[in-house]
């Protein structure tokens, strides 16, 4: 994400950047990530010109650009579903994850993809679903490079639908590759928990839960099934 920045002075288009060794990696909450040996990172360096609130929902483009490439490397559909806001799993494990960051004038996605090891559990927060690896889980053995060939296109598609009909058609297919929809979770905001049915996903990207004090739209937390 750092030579995003650095890229983004002197750019004006959008750009993969691949990352053959990450030096400091980092998720969500500014958590530690490190990247084994055969792994993916990669950032896109974007300049949208959209309202914040709509730049944030290219995570959802994101998402099915990752399910589309896992498809396409795997042959498989059925062991892959996305976790509500930025995480792909694979047999119930976590396999890639999302990070949006905003600059002065340009958007960096970043993603990270467990295609040869997951990282060690210790790294794992208490209650977080445990990293599993695509070679591992379905004996897949892709390389980076064949990993982004797939990636870029499938992004290109997805922000194409985005950018000419709106989040609803995004919304609808992250709904249909969704994990645990119309299932009891777990939204741990920085103030509080809650619990309720994951019921949708609102047009404005917010998790919407079905609690028994009604329904409760989330922006923003940490979901644990």
């Amino acid at each position: 994400m750092s030579e995003a920045a650095r890229v983004a002075a002197s750019c004006a288009f959008p750009q993969w950047i691949l990352a053959q060794v990450q030096t400091a990696g980092h998720g969500r909450r500014g958590r530690a990530w490190t990247m084994p040996k055969g792994n993916f990172a990669a950032t896109l360096l974007m300049f949208p010109q959209e309202r914040p609130e709509i730049i944030a929902l290219r995570s959802f483009v994101s998402a099915l650009a990752l399910y589309d490439a896992f498809v396409a490397v795997t042959g498989r559909s059925d062991p892959f579903a996305l976790k509500w806001p930025n995480d792909v799993l694979l047999n119930g494990g976590k396999v890639a994850g999302i990070l949006l960051e905003r600059g002065p004038a340009h958007l960096s996605i970043g993603i990270g993809v467990n295609l040869a090891e997951a990282p060690p559990v210790s790294m794992v927060e208490e209650g977080a679903l445990p990293p599993v690896s695509l070679a591992h889980e379905t004996g897949a053995l892709v390389e980076p490079e064949e990993f982004l060939d797939q990636l870029a296109p499938a992004y290109a598609h997805w922000e194409a639908q985005f950018t000419n009909f709106g989040f609803g058609p995004v919304r609808e297919a992250w709904l249909s590759r969704a994990a645990r929809l119309g299932t009891e979770i777990r939204a741990r905001t920085i103030r509080e928990t809650h619990h309720g049915i994951f019921e949708t996903v609102d047009a404005f990207g917010n998790l919407v839960l079905a609690t028994p004090k009604g329904k409760l739209s989330i922006p923003a937390a940490e979901v644990y099934f």
